[in-house]
């Protein structure tokens, strides 16, 4: 799913309220991906096939899309709920479909294009719909930009207008397992929308384009050095304490979700940068505590059985940990040979320089640098 880095359907309320984060946005490193994310992705690939070739979804068991593999547990909470709320938008089966397009609004609005999850038509009334299949933050439906941002684009893209054309009626909906929401508007309703982002687009190209903080800063990727957002920290930290009402205190409130995503964005970036081999004054890259694991667990069953261990001491689901060994042989008054373990860090992480712990050397990184320059 590409989507404009200009404004696209889940950055249009950014763009519309902050025009100046644009270009902050576009200063930023790319976004690396997570497991949450490339599993929302497997879905979404995995409906559009469902919807437009009526295989079940078992079909599909196993699927793959990164690391993330399409099991039963997801079919039976994710897909076949979400299949379900497309038969009650669509009981009759009388609607024409059409999955995964690229819409834009062409020479309007150059570069700026989204991908929608899905567009149809009943009648007169044209529908789009957007599969959200995350746990997370709860999506609403009405006046939702995303939504009108896809509408407003379909109805200007050869591929898509078919749904649009001639409608009375626009129904947007959102499909966040186990929830259906739906909210009906206008085509002028969209024009309207398509006026106020053409706007903002415009205002977003200006040097000088409006910075504004809000619950539209959730998901932006330029929290870490946006002036809006570094100064609502500096004046959070500079604010004695003593000094604060009972409405003040209110209001900080109000910003804490905003400022803690901040400081969590901020330092995920900061780790990404030295990660990368960027080097950040007075910070550095350390090994995460390192966990033992077994060096061969066939041979750690082996021993642990000859020390006199039974299979339900040494055997839970797999074979159980060092730790959980060490404690059990304790109760013998035997010890766990060393040779039995290893000591593996489970990543890396940001630590001052003060930190006793020693920098990770990045060897690989920067031998692959070195011989990128011999190329």
């Amino acid at each position: 799913m590409q989507h404009s880095n200009i404004v696209g359907g889940s950055t249009a309320k950014r763009v519309i309220n902050c025009p100046g984060s644009v270009a902050l946005v576009q200063k930023m490193p790319p976004q690396p991906s997570n497991k949450y994310a490339d599993e929302g992705t497997l879905l979404h690939n995995v409906i559009a096939d469902i919807v437009m070739t009526d295989n079940p979804p078992e079909h599909y068991l196993g699927t793959k899309y990164e690391d993330q593999v399409l099991t039963q547990e997801l079919i039976d909470n994710k897909l076949k709920v979400a299949m379900a709320a497309l038969d009650e938008i669509d009981p009759t089966k009388e609607m024409e479909i059409e999955a995964e397009t690229r819409v834009g609004f062409g020479d309007l609005l150059p570069g700026v294009f989204g991908s929608t999850d899905l567009i149809g038509r009943i009648g007169n009334r044209a529908i789009v719909l957007d599969w959200k299949f995350g746990d997370g933050v709860a999506v609403e439906v009405e006046e939702n930009p995303q939504l009108m941002f896809y509408a407003a684009a379909s109805m200007r893209t050869e591929a898509a207008k078919w749904a649009f054309d001639g409608v009375d009626e626009i129904e947007c909906v959102i499909v966040q397992p186990p929830q259906v929401k739906r909210w009906v508007t206008t085509p002028k309703r969209i024009a309207e929308f398509e006026l106020q982002l053409v706007q903002a687009v415009k205002l977003a190209q200006q040097p000088d384009a409006e910075l504004k903080a809000g619950d539209h800063c959730r998901w932006c990727a330029a929290k870490p050095i946006c002036p809006q957002m570094t100064g609502a920290v500096d004046r959070a930290l500079k604010t004695s304490i003593e000094s604060l009402d009972a409405p003040l205190i209110s209001a900080y409130l109000k910003n804490a979700d905003m400022l803690e995503q901040w400081i969590a964005d901020l330092r995920a970036l900061a780790l990404q940068m030295l990660d990368s081999g960027a080097k950040l004054p007075d910070y550095k890259l350390v090994a995460k505590r390192a966990i033992r694991q077994w060096t061969d667990e066939d041979k750690a069953k082996v021993a642990l059985f000859a020390f006199g261990l039974t299979e339900s001491e040494v055997m839970e689901t797999s074979i159980i940990s060092p730790a959980k060994a060490e404690k059990a042989l304790k109760k013998r008054k035997q010890a766990l040979p060393d040779d039995l373990v290893v000591a593996v860090s489970s990543g890396n992480t940001i630590a001052s320089e003060s930190d006793p712990r020693p920098a990770v050397i990045q060897i690989g990184k920067q031998l692959t640098a070195a011989l990128s320059k011999l190329q």
